[in-house]
Parts: C-alpha cells; structure tokens; sequence
C-alpha cells in the first residue's frame, strides 16, 4: 500500500518576517523625519520606545532598513522596496481616508425619497435641511407621490424611501412609525369661528366646508367625527391636496378641516388654525422595501423627520419604536 506523502511547510515559510501595522508606522516615520526624536514626536510616543522597536525591527527581518550618517537615518538600498511598499500602504490608507470622507459629506450620492402632499410641505424640507447641513455634498430627488403611487416607487426602486400619512398592508412593503398628529380647522381671520379658542364638529357643519375626499386617510378622520356626532356635512369644494384647500379658505370660499402638518410652518398668512375638541389623531409612517438595508442618509432623514414631526405635536408623540413589521 502507497501512502501519500504529507505536504509540510518548510521552516522558512513558517516563521517567514514580517511586519506589523505599529512597525510599518514607526519605519514609515523615521524615513519621514530621519531622527528617533523626530520620528517619536510624529507618533506621539518616547524616543527610546522608538529606539527599542526599530532595533528589533532590523533584527526580526535580518535587514539593516537605516545606517545612520552625522545624527540622522538614511535609508539603505538594500530596503528601497521595503519602502516602497509601505508608501504604497498609506497611499492607499490615505485613499481610504479620502472616499471616507466624501462619502461622510455625501460627494457623488443622490438620496431620493418620496412624501406625500401634506407632510411634503413643511415637515420634509425642515428635515432636508438638517440632513444637508451634516452632509453638504449630498444631493436629492424628491418625489411628490399620492398614496397609491408609493408602492410601485419604492418595489421597482425608484427611491429609497416613502413617507407617508397611511399604512396599507403589502409583503413587500415594511412601515417604520413616524408620528402622531391631529387634524385642525383652518378659517379665515376674519370668520366668526376665528374668535374662538377651539371649534367642534358642531361648530364647523354650519358653515361652507373644503376638504379633501372622505376616502382619503385625513377625510375619513374628517367624516368620522360628523357621524360619531350624528350631524349631516357635506363639502362645498373638494380638493386632493392640504396647500390647495388651504388657498380656497384663504380666498374666502369657506372652511377646512386640515392636517396640522400641512400649516405647521403658520406660512399661509389670513388664515386662523383652531384645534378641534373631538379627537382626531392619526399617525404617520415611513415606508421602505422590506428586503433592502437602509443608507446612512436614510436612517438619518427618518431620525430628523421624526424629531422636526414631533416638535409639531410633542403631547401625542411618545418614543416609539425603531422599527415595526408589516
């Protein structure tokens, strides 16, 4: 019976010499400044520590790297490769550090992202602006979607993530909790309602009503509290999105029932916002691919989205959860 012969490795492949990343820096900086003072105030370490660590250098790689002339290290020949090598280290260290940084400042990167009308408004370029302040390179493509447009964006991978003011149920869909709001009643400044503090339902079904469709996620809260109150209302205009409702009321042409988001900014001047006594809260999501990693950008905007939502309606908006499943 033949037995194959083992491979062994020859001793000299075993212990063959190398370097470490500390040898490579205290070598790499003494060529630099060409004295043990010098290379110890580079590293911020003690000269003899320098001393010590290149002696044993020389000694492990049985190569002499420096002879030393008039107080100073000059390299020898015998270890021009040895440097070479290690400048081609740090240069690519260096190029490291260089995309590390780009990418920190967000250099040749496009965040895209969808929103809804009424959160589009105010509350997403507030947190636009925070997220470019950290990262000014960045640049973005934002999307104004409807509701129903949001699936199809994010599975065929349009941008990377949606936000918005429902939550439907889809596999391929996860939806992060964003924040809670509530629905307000927007008047003219000049309206009777305008001298209240706060208005009902009741109050509001006596005049001329804007608003959006009731089957809208924001006009079915709407119409909820008219039946839950059993008081017959119907709209006189209906609009599909907040800032075109609003612009009606501000022309004179009646009254709105309205998320507080769309008018967080107070921009909409002539117009009085008036919290409403029934209940009307609702919560917001953001909505992203269920099989896809979130970017940095990403976690960041739905971070600083959540806090600039949050400072609208701090009472209703406790800390909740990172993340939530479909």
């Amino acid at each position: 019976m033949i037995e194959k012969a083992q491979t062994q490795t020859p001793p000299t492949e075993r212990h063959r010499p190398g370097l470490t990343l500390r040898q490579i820096e205290v070598v790499r900086a003494l060529l630099i400044t060409g004295t043990i003072a010098g290379a110890a105030k580079l590293l911020h370490v003690s000269a003899p520590g320098v001393s010590r660590l290149m002696k044993y250098t020389e000694r492990s790689l049985r190569l002499r790297l420096f002879e030393r002339r008039g107080g100073r290290y000059v390299p020898t020949p015998e270890a021009s490769d040895i440097f070479e090598q290690i400048n081609g280290v740090y240069k690519k260290v260096d190029d490291l550090q260089l995309t590390l940084a780009r990418f920190e400042r967000g250099a040749d990167i496009e965040f895209r992202l969808g929103s809804v009308p009424s959160i589009s408004h105010v509350m997403v370029p507030r947190a636009i602006r925070r997220l470019k302040a950290a990262h000014p390179d960045l640049t973005f493509d934002i999307n104004i979607l409807k509701i129903e447009e949001a699936v199809d964006y994010l599975l065929l991978g349009k941008g990377e993530l949606v936000v918005m003011s429902y939550r439907l149920d889809h596999p391929g869909i996860e939806f992060l909790p964003l924040a809670r709001g509530e629905l307000v009643c927007i008047v003219p400044e000049a309206h009777p309602l305008a001298a209240q503090e706060r208005v009902t339902a009741a109050d509001i079904v006596r005049h001329p009503l804007i608003g959006i469709d009731p089957n809208d996620p924001y006009g079915r809260i709407m119409a909820g509290i008219f039946r839950d109150a059993g008081l017959p209302w119907s709209l006189i205009i209906r609009a599909r999105f907040g800032m075109t409702v609003s612009a009606l009321v501000k022309e004179g042409l009646g009254i709105a029932v309205i998320d507080q988001f769309t008018v967080a900014d107070g921009g909409m001047r002539g117009l009085k916002v008036l919290p409403i006594a029934e209940p009307t809260m609702f919560e917001t999501f953001v909505a992203v691919k269920a099989d896809r990693a979130l970017s940095r950008y990403a976690d960041a905007f739905i971070s600083l989205l959540r806090a600039e939502m949050s400072a609208v309606a701090p009472a209703l908006n406790a800390p909740v959860r990172r993340r939530s499943g479909p």
